[in-house]
This record gives structure tokens, sequence and C-alpha cells, in this order.
């Protein structure tokens, strides 16, 4: 396959996401705890649930990006999700993160749509788990304070779509976006 990024320049190139932001209050809430366990990146990142992890893309691409999402949204039914519990990627990575106890299968499969036409370049580093970082690359005794801290945390929210994220020159990652699901 054809490198997309072969001879762009970073002027040209914007780096996006794609996420289901979690409701209020929920999102604030969490980016609360994750800011409390010491993450230095708790405001900079608004709580989510990844779709398309960071991406860089031509700018140019973006409008035929949007299309591609647009059509996905158009298609696409509202679900539930049940946010139940922690979890961790240790030792692989130094994360703890809120798990999907219901609305995995949904956003597997939106996943899956994501990263075809003008994003089927996209490879996954890992393979694809939903879920909601609250301590990222923080010392392990805070990570494991963050998983202990919210074992019992629960809360339920229906998904009205997703939005696709711009990584700002401040590190601020900022929704442009939003793709409401057509069928809610």
């Amino acid at each position: 396959m054809t490198d997309p990024m072969a001879g762009v320049t970073a002027a040209s190139t914007r780096t996006i996401g794609v996420a289901i932001a979690i409701p209020e209050p929920f999102g604030s809430e969490l980016q609360n705890h994750r800011e409390h366990f010491g993450d230095p990146l708790a405001r900079s990142i608004p709580t989510h649930v990844t779709l398309l992890p960071p991406t860089e893309v031509p700018v140019d691409a973006l409008p035929g990006i949007e299309t591609h999402l647009r059509g996905i949204a158009a298609a696409a039914t509202s679900f539930d999700i049940l946010l139940r519990g922690t979890g961790t990627f240790r030792p692989a990575s130094p994360v703890v993160f809120v798990t999907l106890a219901e609305g995995i299968s949904d956003c597997e499969l939106l996943e899956r749509q994501m990263r075809s036409g003008p994003l089927g370049h996209r490879e996954l580093e890992f393979v694809y788990h939903p879920h909601v970082t609250v301590a990222h690359d923080i010392a392990d005794e805070a990570l494991s304070h963050a998983f202990d801290k919210l074992a019992q945390y629960e809360a339920r929210f229906s998904v009205w779509g997703f939005s696709l994220y711009e990584h700002g020159s401040d590190g601020v990652w900022r929704p442009a976006v939003d793709f409401r699901f057509e069928f809610s």
C-alpha cells in the first residue's frame, strides 16, 4: 500500500482522533479523578472512548474523512454504554482505565468502520479495546491508587454519536466536528 503521508510536510498535516465523549456529569467527574491521580495530561484530553487513535493526516484529506465519518454515523444506531469498575494494561502499558461493561461490540463495530476508506491506512499498535483512561504514564503507586479508587465506579449513558478531535499546537485535544447517529 502506498504511504498517504509520503512527501507531506508538518504544516500541511493535522493530528486527528475520533472518540465518543463521556457526557456530564461523568466526563468532568472522571477528568477530575485523572487530575487528582497526577496525570499531567488530565486537562489536555477530554474524557472519552477512543474509536480512532491519534492519526496524522494531510489537511486536504479532511473533507473526505468527514464525509466518511458522516456516512458511518448516518448508518449507526444509538446505544448505551455502561462503565463499571477498573482495568489496566500494565505491565505492557502504564494505563489504568474504567471498563465498558456494555457497549463494547458497538464501539468495536464503529472502530472497524472508521479504519476503512480514507482512514484505511491506520494500523493499530495494540488490539482495539474500548475503555476510558483515568491514569496514564504516572508512578506505579499512583496507578494502583487509581485502580483501587475507581474499582466500584459505575455510570450509564446513551451514545448520541461521536466527534472528530484535532490535536492543537498547545497539546490540547478539541472536538472539531460532531457526527450524530441518524437512528437515535
